[in-house]
């Protein structure tokens, strides 16, 4: 028997949010961490490295997400080891930005024109003196842009950790339509605080290729 849809449901929702948001930091964070060193891994000079790079971006990259989850969180519990769902969410996550996230850098560390690596040969410098202190510095202008880009899907893919019991945003709204049976409010109220918090990410990541594009036509 359903409930009336009341103000103590919309605080739940709410509250979840920070749950979304907790979940959106820990995986761009991780995934950045793990990204960069698959980044570096793809232009790396030794093939097996590059392999084993392009193997792992592939894997994620070609695989659905909520498989993914799955995997970490039924897998994990197979070989006998407890793990809560905010664990197994933030693992996934984590995996899966890594890839597209190194798959972004190695881009942008390729655009950099070989007469810069070059220049750095000709200097005696170590191919990782030239990565840090030539190619990496303005790779990064580069990547800036899209990478806040995809932070929006980051945002956008923790709604899949409700499969796995996390209560997020997309969770809370489950959970709540199941007591009051209004899902078109409830889910209205759901996408609306995920469009507050993409929206700004997206406007700014659009500024910065218009700034960083502007800046580059004017050298």
């Amino acid at each position: 028997m359903s409930r009336i849809f009341s103000g103590g449901d919309i605080v739940f929702i709410l509250l979840a949010t920070r749950w979304t948001v907790l979940l959106s930091m820990i995986a761009f964070t991780g995934g950045a961490a793990l990204g960069l060193m698959v980044a570096l891994g793809r232009v790396s000079p030794r093939l097996p490295v590059r392999f084993a790079s392009a193997t792992y971006i592939r894997l994620f990259q070609n695989t659905p997400l909520l498989m993914q989850l799955f995997l970490v969180y039924f897998g994990v519990g197979i070989a006998g080891i407890n793990i809560d769902p905010l664990a197994a969410a933030s693992a996934g996550l984590i995996l899966n930005a890594a890839a597209f996230l190194g798959e972004i850098w190695r881009g942008c560390i390729e655009a950099i024109p070989k007469g810069q690596d070059e220049a750095g040969q000709a200097l005696a410098l170590s191919s990782w003196q030239r990565m840090r202190l030539i190619i990496l510095p303005q790779a990064l202008r580069i990547a800036v842009a899209p990478t806040v880009g995809f932070l929006v899907q980051i945002v956008k893919n923790t709604s899949l950790a409700s499969i796995i019991g996390f209560t997020e945003l997309t969770r809370s709204g489950q959970i709540t339509n199941n007591a009051t049976f209004r899902p078109f409010l409830i889910f209205g109220i759901v996408a609306l605080l995920y469009f507050i918090q993409c929206w700004p990410l997206s406007l700014w990541s659009r500024r910065l290729e218009l700034r960083l594009g502007a800046g580059g036509r004017g050298r």
